[in-house]
């Protein structure tokens, strides 16, 4: 098999390599840094995320025992996406059995690969709570079962809630936790106000709207602009997209989220791409089977090695909804170019033509250069000891 890349167009004109291919092992694309080397540390991930309640779904599975509070979180349970953090002006009964719903996957970045014959090691915990959301940490290692050689290769924070069983618009307030020491709360409320601002500010960029492509002439397009590589693509959700209680998963989701990214990304480059980072995947809206879904991906930033792009998921109630079209998910993607052997290559430049795109690219280099100073500083803190 080929290397693959997070994208479900994969790589072009990989050499034959024996990695795991994600979507083989049914395993959410945007898991992986890039498709020669984590199939099965993103499996694991979504595995782990299964354990604390699964993508974006909401499966009727019984949580545990109620103490008064509120209905602990199940360690068992489905979930449907929705906005952590959210309030419902009716207090939940204590005994209600509810379900945990998936709210934000903060960035993810891809840090070893994990090879075929490898064993995966996955380990989960609940690290923080506000009233009504859970913050649960999960690590991924690899070991090799001939070396004994062990080695950290996904590290994800993921935020859900946990909503009425009978009513999944229902918030249910979320038991504490006891913490060892009283800077792990702190640490953990100041993680949990950040991602709070930042969905924020990422419901005022909802606003913004891709146009879907239909039968797009490139050949009258410039290379390397926005518009030449701009991707859309429309799905109807059916039932193999959905959970018992016909919300759409987030791992379905994301799979065609970080196809379309693929696919932006490879128009540009015409090189084989890989994914190597995913920035927070903010699930604002729960999508119910039989909507119409609108995937839109556009570049809206490049470095010398590195290209981020936009994606957009839009829902449109199809069978017996008065509702409107809506926004339902919004995500950042960051891909490399990679050389038939697998070697870094230089990124074409993106040209912006707009204010509107001009706008979006420094807003990008925004991003890109607080990450890159953020990671130094790790490798500076972690040098020191």
């Amino acid at each position: 098999m080929g290397r693959v890349g997070g994208a479900g167009g994969g790589c072009l004109g990989a050499p034959r390599k024996p990695w795991l291919h994600p979507q083989a092992r049914g395993v959410p694309p945007f898991l992986l840094r890039c498709s020669r080397r984590k199939a099965r540390a993103a499996r694991a991930i979504a595995e782990g995320e299964a354990f604390w309640g699964g993508a974006a779904g909401a499966e009727p599975l019984p949580v545990g025992s109620c103490d008064g509070a509120g209905c602990a979180p199940s360690s068992s349970s489905s979930s449907s996406s929705f906005p952590p953090g959210g309030s419902d002006p009716a207090a939940p009964c204590p005994q209600e059995p509810c379900v945990a719903a998936l709210a934000r996957v903060e960035r993810t970045d891809f840090l070893s690969p994990m090879c075929i014959g490898e064993v995966a090691n996955v380990s989960a915990e609940i690290t923080y709570t506000s009233k009504h959301s859970v913050e649960v940490q999960v690590n991924v290692m690899s070991e090799n079962i001939l070396t004994g050689a062990k080695k950290v290769t996904n590290k994800a924070t993921l935020w859900y809630v946990p909503l009425a069983l009978k009513n999944v618009n229902k918030v249910v307030e979320v038991p504490p936790i006891q913490y060892a020491r009283k800077e792990q709360e702190d640490e953990g409320r100041k993680r949990y106000e950040e991602q709070k601002l930042d969905r924020l500010e990422t419901k005022q960029r909802n606003g913004d709207v891709i146009m879907p492509v239909i039968n797009p002439d490139r050949q009258t397009k410039e290379p390397h602009t926005v518009g030449y590589s701009q991707s859309s693509l429309i799905h109807l959700v059916g039932p193999s997209d959905c959970t018992l209680l016909g919300f759409v998963h987030g791992g379905v989701t994301m799979k065609l989220m970080d196809e379309v990214a693929g696919i932006v990304a490879a128009r540009h480059c015409k090189t084989n791409i890989v994914t190597a980072s995913v920035d927070a995947i903010n699930f604002h809206e729960k999508i119910k089977k039989g909507s119409v879904i609108t995937i839109s991906g556009r570049m809206t930033f490049t470095s010398n090695k590195s290209m981020e792009i936009e994606v957009f998921v839009d829902a449109d109630p199809f069978v017996d909804e008065p509702q409107e079209r809506y926004r339902a998910v919004s995500a950042f993607f960051t891909y490399v170019s990679l050389s038939k052997e697998g070697k870094p290559l230089p990124v074409p430049q993106l040209l912006t033509e707009t204010e509107d795109e001009k706008r979006r690219f420094e807003e990008g280099k925004g991003r890109y250069l607080q990450t890159k100073a953020k990671r130094q500083a790790q490798m500076q803190q972690a040098a020191q000891h």
